[in-house]
């Protein structure tokens, strides 16, 4: 399959998704898109990207090559809970403020909760005598006495990292830059992380959490990236952040807590590229409206898109809040590498334990000795044993046997078809898991799932469409071309952005129109100059404008997008009655101003293939656990358009299979997507 893009000007373009299994590459050179995957390499990731760099042939072809990223190091070093020596700077008493957090429990009703770690502990948190009150009018400037004992004590200490976090910086961010300052001066291999610039707005604990989490991990994707960028030389490399854009990978280290949804991020950007191209999907903008699961092989991501991708500054990661701008996704630990077990109750569990890249699945042979989701499928014939990632990689379906066999046993199933059965219950579970993520996202959210179409991808996920449409009512579902490597073609065409924020914390009836113009055009100006500074010509920059609001007394904020103040409290109270079911009359607050400056992404235009109505050829057929007689198997990249498949039936590619189960039938579109429907 192939891409051409309309511009006169060769460009090459490497997309690299690093997955916790997988590492998923999509190269686009002239007109034409090459796909490839290789085994992750969790301890040094950059390994499997170089390994990748070779096999398709493009270490000798680096000079001119623009390398798109998503990184999974600050993710990982979250989740894992792995970050550098950290100091926290913030005013004196509220030394505490992200250990005691917003107070609330996971567990309401557990009497006994495990203690929780303090993110800091109390010997690396240093308190100045600096005051700013509410109306960012300085109480206490801060003195030279201060920043002396804070170099004794970074002395005494000897972080790695150092978070600022005063209060009300986001009004009067002096004493931040003066601390900032003196810390560069005596200290200049100190990474430092100064709050007013990671986040200025408001709420102490999540901007403390944010700064921290940048400063906690950035050292580590500094020196991943410095690694990473110096064995790609003279290639470009970019970073894909959390929000769906890219940033250059030398400030990306400056902007860690931005990275921490990349590879995600990369896979909607993809998904709403390939929804543009299906003609019953895009009659307007606003009509793409999808609900998306991104499946590999550790976890899958789920997300609503309804015309442009959603984003959240209340999003989490493990167990802490990240009020960045990201993409508005949930995440389960469900994945193709997802563990089974019985547990001590004699009872069925699959996940959120992966066997990850290694030793991975029992079936890669690597020495797995558990059962996985990606066994199951194996056991039950919805995996071929040969054909596996384009026969680059085979499996062993005796080691799949062996261990569901063993969970067989311990279930104590006595079936003749016992191995089976158990199995099936490991998909059953696996998709109950991802069922209920999916309801998250649209139920949860006031949105029916019967009026969306369901998308597939990542390495596994086309096994499991048709499942989770049938557990959700859904009848159409989408499995994109290049579906098992969409998030790095996401990073293909994903632009060049920044976002950036301030809080005005406001009503709207005492807010002055020119002074939230004013505020946007200073975001606006910071925007375009970080990406003229990267190469963007300033014609190529769009900026988007929106507002946080909400009622006087909430805590949370709907996003809206920026026209004038009237259309915008207008606009709330539509998408709050939409939201929640209903609207109040309380006055409405401007929380804060937001601006996105992008830079035009490179124009993809996928070829259409040639049209045939004749019924496609099977390349074999299988024998398929609970078919009545052996299905078809259809080579994708044969496929034509207009060809209709119907289920049972599968239909497999170089990266990833599609699981057309009895009922459904599918289309092939005129670039090559599959559009399924139920019966």
């Amino acid at each position: 399959m192939s891409a051409s893009y309309s511009r006169s000007q060769t460009r090459r373009i490497l997309g690299v998704d690093t997955g916790g299994t997988f590492t998923d590459f999509v190269y686009y050179q002239q007109g034409q898109l090459k796909i490839h995957k290789v085994l992750s390499t969790p301890h040094a990731p950059e390994q499997a990207i170089l390994q990748g760099i070779t096999e398709m042939g493009l270490d000798n072809e680096l000079d001119g090559l623009s390398i798109v990223h998503g990184s999974t190091v600050a993710t990982n070093a979250v989740l894992e809970k792995k970050g550098v020596k950290t100091l926290y700077i913030t005013n004196q008493g509220l030394a505490d403020v992200l250990t005691i957090g917003r107070q609330a429990r996971k567990e309401l009703y557990n009497l006994t909760p495990e203690p929780v770690l303090p993110p800091i502990p109390r010997e690396l948190c240093f308190e100045v005598n600096s005051r700013v009150d509410a109306q960012g009018n300085t109480l206490q400037l801060l003195e030279h006495s201060e920043l002396e004992a804070l170099k004794t004590y970074i002395k005494q200490h000897r972080p790695d990292a150092v978070a600022i976090n005063l209060l009300f910086s986001f009004l009067n961010n002096e004493d931040e830059c003066r601390i900032e300052a003196y810390l560069k001066a005596h200290f200049p291999n100190l990474f430092i992380s100064r709050s007013s610039d990671v986040l200025p707005e408001y709420k102490e604990y999540e901007r403390g959490i944010a700064t921290w989490l940048n400063a906690w991990v950035g050292p580590l994707v500094q020196g991943y990236l410095q690694r990473l960028e110096a064995r790609t030389k003279p290639a470009s490399l970019t970073v894909m952040q959390s929000s769906g854009g890219t940033i250059a990978a030398s400030g990306a280290a400056q902007h860690a807590v931005r990275m921490l949804l990349s590879g995600p991020a990369g896979g909607l950007a993809g998904a709403r590229f390939i929804a543009e191209t299906v003609s019953e999907l895009s009659a307007s903008k606003q009509s793409i409206r999808l609900l998306t699961f991104d499946m590999g092989g550790t976890s899958t991501d789920v997300a609503l898109i309804e015309g442009d991708l959603q984003l959240t500054s209340e999003g989490h990661i493990g167990d802490y809040p990240v009020a960045v701008f990201m993409v508005d996704m949930h995440t389960i630990g469900a994945g193709g590498g997802s563990i089974a077990r019985v547990d001590d109750g004699g009872i069925l569990q699959v996940g959120p334990e992966s066997a990850g890249a290694r030793p991975g699945p029992a079936c890669y042979g690597k020495g797995g000795t558990q059962a996985t989701v990606t066994d199951a499928n194996l056991v039950l014939g919805r995996l071929s044993s040969a054909d596996f990632l384009g026969g680059s990689m085979s499996l062993d379906i005796g080691a799949s046997e062996q261990v569901i066999g063993n969970l067989a046993e311990q279930l104590a199933w006595t079936e003749k078809d016992a191995l089976q059965q158990t199995a099936l219950g490991i998909l059953q579970v696996a998709n109950e898991h991802m069922s209920r993520a999916l309801r998250v996202m649209s139920i949860q959210r006031g949105v029916d799932p019967k009026t969306l179409t369901l998308v597939p991808f990542g390495g596994a996920g086309a096994l499991h469409v048709c499942a989770l449409a049938e557990n959700l009512q859904m009848r159409q579902a989408l499995v994109p071309v290049y579906a098992g490597v969409l998030s790095a073609f996401g990073m293909v065409v994903a632009p060049r952005s920044r976002e950036l924020s301030h809080t005005i914390n406001r009503l709207t009836d005492h807010s002055q129109e020119a002074e939230i113009q004013e505020q946007l055009h200073k975001l606006e100006q910071k925007g375009r100059e970080e990406l003229m500074a990267e190469g963007i010509a300033a014609e190529q920059i769009i900026v988007q404008a929106s507002v946080d609001l909400r009622y006087l007394g909430q805590s949370y904020t709907l996003n809206i997008v920026w026209q004038n103040l009237e259309q915008a409290v207008a606009d709330f109270h539509k998408l709050h009655q939409k939201r929640y079911g209903h609207q109040h009359q309380q006055p409405v607050e401007l929380v804060n101003v937001r601006i996105k400056t992008s830079a035009t992404s490179v124009p993809v235009q996928l070829p259409e293939l040639e049209s045939s109505a004749a019924t496609p050829e099977a390349i074999a057929h299988r024998s398929v656990y609970g078919a009545e007689q052996p299905v078809p198997v259809f080579q994708r990249e044969t496929l034509l358009a207009g060809q209709k498949i119907d289920g049972p039936a599968l239909i497999v590619e170089q990266v990833s299979t599609t699981w057309l189960a009895p009922h459904w039938h599918c289309v092939v579109d005129k670039v090559g997507n599959l559009i399924l429907n139920r019966e």
